[in-house]
């Protein structure tokens, strides 16, 4: 049976894209599809949804943009943690984590 690739829930995407970002710089192309690699193609990052949220997070300084070439050799603009967006990686990952034990939580009462 194939897997149907899900559309992100709602305030989990800066996670994601801040995760994505955590080991090395990378160009938006590469953030979605690490996205979608980590999580077995469960989950995916639209063009639509992935480059406002690149630009918002680069205004609030959780990350930042230098332009480089791609694996493919073409122009691209890189984007790279920095140490608040760390830090607001960590934050929603302990939010994140208490949102996912309470619906745990709630399927497991009868």
């Amino acid at each position: 049976m194939a897997r149907k690739k899900t559309d992100l829930l709602q305030g989990t995407l800066d996670m994601l894209i801040l995760k994505a970002l955590e080991s090395e710089a990378k160009h938006g192309y590469s953030v979605a599809r690490t996205i979608e690699h980590s999580t077995d193609d469960v989950l995916r990052v639209d063009e639509g949804s992935l480059y406002p949220a690149l630009h918002r997070m680069e205004g609030r300084g959780w990350i930042k943009s230098s332009w480089g070439r791609s694996e493919n050799n073409r122009r691209a603009k890189f984007y790279e943690l920095t140490p608040p967006g760390l830090k607001q990686l960590t934050v929603e990952a302990d939010e994140w984590a208490r949102y996912s034990k309470a619906v745990a939580r709630m399927l497991h009462t009868s």
